[in-house]
Formats: C-alpha cells, structure tokens, sequence
C-alpha cells in the first residue's frame, strides 16, 4: 500500500483517537527536566550554611558528603587546621552573615563569624555554587 505525504497526519489522527479527555491529564502531568539546574536563591544558601554550620561546626557527615573536592584536598593539604572553620580548634558560637549572591559569576557567599573564648571573634567567608547539586560549600576564604 503506498500512502501519499498527508496521508501520514490522518493515520496519526487515528491512532491517537482512541485517546479520550480523561487520559490528557497523563499527559500534562509529565515531567519536564530542564536541561539548566536550578539555582541556588540568597534564602536558600543562607540556610544550608546556617545548618551545615551548626552552633560549633560541621558534623562528620557533612564533612564527608556537603563539601567540594577543592576542599576535601585542601583539607588534606592541611592536616594540622580546620579549613572549613579557619581554625585548629571548636568555637563556641557560629553565626552566618547575609547571603551575596552573584548570578553572573555563579556563586553566593557569607561571612561566617566564630565566636571564641574570652569574647574573641574571627571571621571567614564561606562559598556556594550557585547550581552545585546538592547545595555544598566550593570554598572557603579565611581573613587572616
């Protein structure tokens, strides 16, 4: 049987009739994966710091699982201090500053200040990717 060129649409047409209105919802419900990774809000970075920092610093977990590997090697390079909090030792208190979120360059950033025994203080800036997936700390940058 030869068809002619429009008589693909109407086969189209009848193979898609047996498809009623109620079985459209099938099709509008399907997910669509964006081919660009959904980026990280100032809101957003500004709580995961908050969590991964904690009150005295990352747990273990977080250690292992919410940093990059730029940091996983600087931490090994650095076997005698804590890269992730500037230190060598565990602070009292940790309190996040506000979130600077970058779109062009792809990075959100905050100033971490540590809270030390006998009322001193230190700060560092902690970096986040803005599409890293899952949300970790790129980098860290200690003041001093």
């Amino acid at each position: 049987m030869k068809l002619k060129p429009y008589s693909l649409g109407a086969l189209l047409l009848i193979l898609l009739a047996p498809a009623t209105v109620s079985s459209v919802p099938a099709f509008a419900s399907a997910v669509v994966v964006s081919p660009v990774p959904e980026r990280h809000s100032a809101d957003v970075i500004g709580r995961f710091l908050a969590g991964f920092y904690g009150e005295h610093g990352p747990t273990l977990h977080d250690r292992e699982t919410r940093i990059s590997p730029v940091l996983k090697d600087k931490q090994t390079a650095n076997p005698d201090a804590d890269v992730l909090l500037c230190a060598q030792n565990e602070p009292r208190d940790i309190v996040i500053g506000p979130v600077t979120v970058a779109q062009s360059a792809g990075v959100g950033w905050a100033t971490v200040t540590t809270h030390w025994d006998a009322g001193l203080t230190d700060t560092f800036t902690a970096y986040v990717r803005l599409d890293s997936q899952p949300i970790r700390v790129d980098d860290v940058i200690c003041a001093g």
